[in-house]
């Protein structure tokens, strides 16, 4: 059962969550160098033993191709590489750390994460998590994966993304939501700020989400059904705006990264998502007053505009139907507000984007 339940307690397939990503670009002047080397010299505390056994892994790129440890190094090269983690990554700690608990039972609690917590321990995370928080707050909360202590979780949500979280407090209701999730049958909508005018009012984005052949940090979208896992997501706009759009997202399915991914691939990412590109101007004018204020509105809403607003299960025990509403967090309002105030003083402010684009080209 557990090895079907999407991609939602395991951050992948591939176990990336264990460990620690670098990338680092060769500098212009750079001699020629042993990459086990050039990398025990670059990374504090990395012994040769484990950039070798990372080579032997194929979890060293260079130019996006795996290369042996005694590749050398030249100038402009770009290295990337994946060292397992320390081994305290295991350890969670339970941490005073105050929650936005909306709904608690013996079986169940909902709780409402403030965007830049991150979910569970990992790279550069090992304090501070939702799990640091849920260990302190509930007792004894069961786990999914005996190697990763994630106590309570069943799904989980990105760093900078805000919104509702289910979590399980008993074996019972972690196997009986678990089988939710799976089924598909959870309700899970999200409001999200997304680069571009979207052309329809309503569909469907539909394309495979598997971790990007180059960039493992992120997701892409295939078409080729051999790669990735089947997604699918619905939106709906709920308001235009000059150059970008104010949607709901239903999950249909519940892949890593599936919302920002799914944008991208259809052309219109998340506004200031950085690992999807969105935290650049995509859309608009070459004004220099259009690019402070869209640099003003990165500054208040310094994260993807992302937000998972409701989610709807059955109660593990009594079968009924539970349904929670997080409002939209403050940052993303004003970032509403201040776009809805620049559109209506926009002659541009209902153009579909090939008209946007071209006159953004005739200013140049």
């Amino acid at each position: 059962m557990k090895e079907d339940i999407d991609d939602f307690i395991y951050e992948d397939e591939e176990n990336t969550s264990l460990y620690e990503h670098y990338a680092i670009t060769a500098d212009k002047g750079q001699s020629p160098l042993r990459v086990d080397k050039f990398l025990m010299i670059r990374i504090e505390n990395a012994t040769r033993n484990k950039i070798q056994q990372a080579a032997e892994n194929g979890n060293i790129l260079v130019n996006g191709e795996a290369v042996k440890s005694n590749y050398k190094i030249k100038p402009g090269d770009q290295i990337k590489i994946m060292l397992s983690t320390p081994p305290r990554i295991n350890e969670v700690l339970a941490e005073d750390i105050p929650l936005d608990i909306v709904y608690e039972d013996d079986q169940v609690a909902v709780v409402n994460k403030a965007p830049g917590m991150v979910v569970h321990p990992g790279h550069g995370n090992y304090t501070g998590t939702l799990v640091n928080a849920l260990k302190h707050h509930f007792d004894n909360l069961p786990s999914m994966s005996a190697e990763l202590e994630r106590p309570g979780l069943v799904h989980r949500i990105d760093k900078d993304t805000s919104g509702l979280l289910v979590i399980a407090k008993t074996e019972k209701a972690m196997t009986n939501l678990a089988e939710q999730f799976a089924a598909h049958t959870t309700d899970r909508r999200y409001n999200a700020l997304a680069w571009g005018v979207l052309k329809e009012e309503e569909g469907t984005i539909t394309g495979n989400i598997g971790r990007h052949l180059r960039d493992r940090m992120q997701m892409a979208v295939y078409e080729d059904e051999s790669q990735g896992k089947h997604a699918v997501t619905h939106y709906k706009v709920i308001e235009h705006f000059s150059y970008v759009t104010f949607v709901e997202c239903q999950l249909e399915t519940g892949r890593t990264h599936q919302i920002r991914a799914h944008f991208k691939h259809l052309g219109h990412p998340l506004f200031n998502d950085e690992r999807y590109g969105g935290e650049r101007i995509l859309k608009g004018t070459t004004f220099n007053k259009y690019k402070q204020f869209v640099d003003n509105c990165f500054k208040i809403c310094p994260r993807q505009a992302l937000h998972a607003r409701t989610l709807g299960f059955d109660h593990p025990t009594t079968g009924e139907r539970m349904s929670f509403e997080a409002p939209i967090p403050n940052d993303i309002l004003e970032l509403l507000d201040r776009w809805r105030n620049y559109s209506a003083n926009s002659v541009h402010a209902t153009e579909p984007d090939e008209k946007i684009d071209r006159h953004a080209k005739e200013m140049k």
